[in-house]
């Protein structure tokens, strides 16, 4: 019965952790103002290794439209711009040897229409994963009943307390997005 008990507390925290994994993703999309989340997790190829950005350099934003990557180890430059490039974020890196700066280009209208259907099928893709945590935690009780674990009217409350909880969770990933729609969508 103790699998049961901790099972509500199991799927929320799953729940959470979809959130907060939608919340890492969207920070990935860029707006118009400079974010060091948009580059921190690049990959860059660091003496054969595969190297996240953070742990080679220091991303900072010296202005609200420009990122600055100034790498610990100044052989690492190149390597920083060309990882960089082959990104899909769509930003030249301008280089003077030591430091990379990002300027932000302005979106037009287009490319913040893009931007914002990325941010809805990032959205739609956690919806997705909120619905098989609700599924397994749904099996999950009904497995317990076939064994008798619980009562059917135990099993009826939980079935309906773990869609209370993924209706939670839906609207949170809605209003996230709406939220981040609106940061794209302002000029």
């Amino acid at each position: 019965m103790s699998d049961i008990e901790l099972l509500m507390d199991e799927l929320e925290e799953s729940m959470l952790k979809v959130q907060q994994f939608l919340k890492s993703e969207f920070a990935k999309i860029r707006t118009g103002k400079a974010s060091p989340a948009l580059v921190e997790n690049m990959m860059i190829d660091y003496y054969g290794t595969p190297t996240r950005l953070k742990e080679l350099a220091s991303i900072t934003v010296p202005e609200s439209r420009t990122l600055q990557i100034q790498p610990w180890d100044q052989s690492a430059v190149q390597a920083v711009e060309k990882a960089i490039l082959k990104s899909d974020i769509g930003i030249s890196p301008v280089s003077d040897g030591k430091i990379l700066r990002l300027p932000m280009p302005d979106l037009d209208q287009q490319r913040r229409k893009d931007l914002a259907k990325q941010a809805k099928t990032r959205t739609e893709e956690c919806k997705v994963k909120i619905r098989n945590v609700r599924r397994d935690g749904n099996e999950t009780v009904k497995k317990a009943l076939k064994n008798s674990d619980i009562s059917e009217d135990i099993a009826k409350d939980m079935t309906a307390d773990i869609q209370v909880l993924t209706d939670k969770f839906i609207k949170i990933l809605d209003a996230d997005r709406d939220a981040k729609e609106k940061d794209i969508m302002t000029i």
